[in-house]
């Protein structure tokens, strides 16, 4: 029982009153002399093992502590009690399966996608938008209707130029949840939709219609365009110049450049690597 806490009347108050203020308890009463609830004090503490920082898992020896179970008002065994705030929050009694134990705990702890959006908040605050994109995209999978998965998905696709796939986010928000964040990214994505349009970008456009087949251009524009996160727009001209010739290896480190600098799990970046590669061989 190595994951568990026995609550004994010396630590009850830190555990039951203080402890349960910042995280779940849950509280399994056993018997040595009543196998069932000893077997749901097992299932639970292994059913718990790996959620520590979410529900704490707490044991109350009925024949060793008495006082400790007439103060919860236990009738009879096995019972569980899950404690917040020093209140009694829900509970299971009777002998339980597997499946009512998951049933039970499944309401209680974090969900897949709460974990990856964690995660993902983590890395988006250090920066790392190339590791936070595939774990948010996960996020997303798993729920397509919480505000703020979508949040944090739309400000990963701005900052990896997704102009249209952030402002498609976005719409679709919700009254309710257009909060100070969605204000905050609705200003973002117009600053990020008029730097993917520069003057300098401008110029280069009307220089390359006027002389289509010049390559150092074509180079610069592709340049411009990965910098402002134009990435479809720059490996669209690199591919094309690859593809006319084969031994043009400056286009050709340009576009892994463009493709290294995309986040893992990019569709675009799958698809010209498959682009490229049918290519070769």
């Amino acid at each position: 029982m190595t994951n568990s806490l026995a609550i004994t009347l010396e630590n009850f108050q830190q555990v039951i009153l203080e402890q349960s203020k910042n995280q779940l308890v849950l509280v399994g009463f056993w018997a040595q002399s009543i196998p069932e609830s000893v077997e749901l004090r097992d299932k639970l503490a292994t059913a718990l093992a790996n959620h520590s920082d979410t529900m704490v898992f707490a044991t109350v020896d009925c024949e060793s502590q008495g006082q400790i179970a007439q103060q919860f008002g236990i009738q009879g065994l096995p019972t569980a009690v899950l404690v917040k705030d020093g209140q009694p929050l829900d509970g299971l009694s009777g002998p339980q399966t597997d499946e009512s134990i998951d049933e039970f705990l499944t309401k209680y702890l974090p969900k897949p996608q709460d974990l990856l959006l964690a995660q993902a908040q983590a890395l988006v605050a250090e920066n790392n938008i190339a590791a936070a994109f595939p774990i948010i995209n996960q996020a997303y999978q798993l729920d397509s209707e919480r505000a703020d998965i979508k949040l944090v998905l739309a400000n990963v696709y701005i900052q990896t130029g997704k102009i249209a796939d952030a402002e498609t986010l976005l719409n679709s928000i919700k009254m309710i949840d257009q909060d100070s964040e969605y204000k905050s990214l609705m200003a973002k994505l117009e600053l990020a939709a008029q730097a993917a349009d520069s003057p300098e970008i401008q110029a280069l456009e009307q220089e390359l219609k006027a002389d289509p087949e010049n390559i150092a251009l074509q180079h610069k524009l592709a340049a411009q365009y990965s910098q402002v996160n134009r990435n479809e727009d720059a490996l669209a001209i690199l591919f094309q110049l690859v593809q006319k010739d084969g031994a043009d290896t400056t286009s050709k480190d340009l576009l892994l450049d463009v493709l290294k600098s995309l986040p893992d799990g990019d569709a675009l970046a799958s698809q010209y690597r498959r682009k490229l590669y049918t290519l070769m061989y």
